[in-house]
């Protein structure tokens, strides 16, 4: 046989196998996403990081040797929508495969209907503990819960030996649960902890909360809010010339923290469930992908997202099927690297055992990972400087 028919044979069959591929009956994966209404924007990466995910395992070739399309539904922004689309995706019967919607409250309700229906469902942006405390059997969460957020800072302060930790909470169910998870934790630990207080969500200055703080003799700020909390902590530090030994502050890990103050930024250290510099597995070839894609940095939405796709594939892959019984013992037993970080979970309830998030500090305008050791960009800085020591960063340094 010559050389030239050999390589014409070989291109035949390549394209009749690809042919082939094409033309078996598409994997489909269900997902209900918000795409209008108040969550949307915060949603748009929950979305784009699945689109990656699935276009990248079509161009690797598929999973069980088909392609994978995905059927994605507007929940509008409601919780109560979100479950009736993933009952309409399970009535219609042509789904196969569900990724869980974008936030808790979405979680809750649809968690609901997958478990009634006995339908696999991955659980990637749903943080809320309560989500799992019903023992589910379906259901599996991938989201960093939010009693994992706090678990470094007694950790560092004890080792910085920085004193009492001042526990300070928005009045809203997110928070409350990441603060009550580390007093717990922080009692665990023996680490002296003050009781959690909370502030109102329209809280504009903490100046009351600073003399709180000075009363309890409390020297270790923590506080869960948002950037905008934090930078107004920050504003009321300054003018009061207060500065306690260590600052940590929910939202402190988020760029519009640095764009309300400035320098002020300096060496106050956020909570975050994912960061774009996160040394975790593939996520960097995740970051790269997401730019190219996107044109536009990954959010922490983004990184469920793909990583959520990336342990249904993983499912399906160890379970060598599509069907419900075996995905389930699949995702119960599997124990696996994403970008987001380590999935595993404990399973009877389905909830995640191995999430992690990390403390961030500003550090020369840069987001370093200080906590855990094995994550690390940088050490710690602290104490947090008085107002008096600063100086002002320049340009290359």
């Amino acid at each position: 046989m010559s050389a030239l028919r050999c390589i014409v044979l070989l291109a035949l069959a390549a394209l009749a196998a690809g042919s082939a591929w094409a033309q078996r009956e598409a994997i489909v994966v269900g997902a209900v996403i918000s795409q209008s209404g108040l969550a949307s924007d915060l949603a748009a990466g929950y979305r784009n990081g699945i689109l990656l995910w699935q276009s990248q395992l079509d161009a690797a070739g598929g999973l069980l040797g088909r392609r994978v399309e995905l059927r994605i539904a507007d929940d509008r922004s409601g919780a109560n929508e979100a479950a009736e689309e993933y009952q309409r995706l399970i009535d219609d019967g042509k789904v196969d495969l569900l990724i869980g919607p974008y936030g808790s409250a979405a979680s809750i309700t649809s968690s609901v209907v997958a478990e009634r229906a006995g339908r696999v469902m991955v659980n990637g942006a749903g943080a809320s503990g309560a989500i799992h405390k019903r023992g589910l059997r379906y259901v599996f969460q991938l989201a960093t819960p939010y009693a994992e957020y706090g678990a470094g800072v007694p950790a560092v302060a004890s080792q910085w030996k920085t004193g009492k930790l001042f526990l300070l909470a928005r009045d809203d169910p997110i928070a409350r649960e990441m603060a009550d998870a580390l007093a717990l934790e922080a009692a665990r630990l023996r680490v002296t902890a003050s009781r959690v207080a909370t502030f109102p969500l329209d809280t504009l200055e903490f100046d009351a909360y600073v003399r709180q703080a000075q009363a309890d003799q409390a020297t270790t700020w923590v506080a869960f809010g948002s950037a905008r909390d934090a930078a107004n902590m920050v504003i009321s530090f300054k003018r009061l010339g207060y500065a306690p030994a260590m600052f940590v502050a929910r939202g402190a890990e988020q760029a519009d923290f640095i764009r309300r103050v400035g320098q002020d930024a300096e060496y106050a250290i956020g909570i975050a469930a994912w960061t774009p510099r996160m040394r975790t597995p593939g996520n960097e070839a995740f970051v790269r992908a997401y730019r190219a894609r996107w044109s536009a940095d990954p959010d922490l939405a983004a990184a469920q997202g793909y990583s959520a796709g990336r342990v249904l594939e993983a499912a399906v892959r160890r379970a060598d099927s599509l069907d419900q019984e075996r995905l389930r013992s699949a995702l119960a037993q599997l124990d696996t690297e994403t970008p987001l970080g380590r999935f595993r979970v404990q399973p009877e309830t389905g909830q995640q055992i191995a999430g992690q998030a990390v403390l961030v500090q500003i550090l020369k305008g840069r987001q370093e990972i200080i906590w855990p050791a094995s994550l690390a960009t940088a050490s710690a800085a602290l104490p947090y400087p008085r107002w008096d020591q600063r100086k002002i960063i320049t340009a290359g340094e």
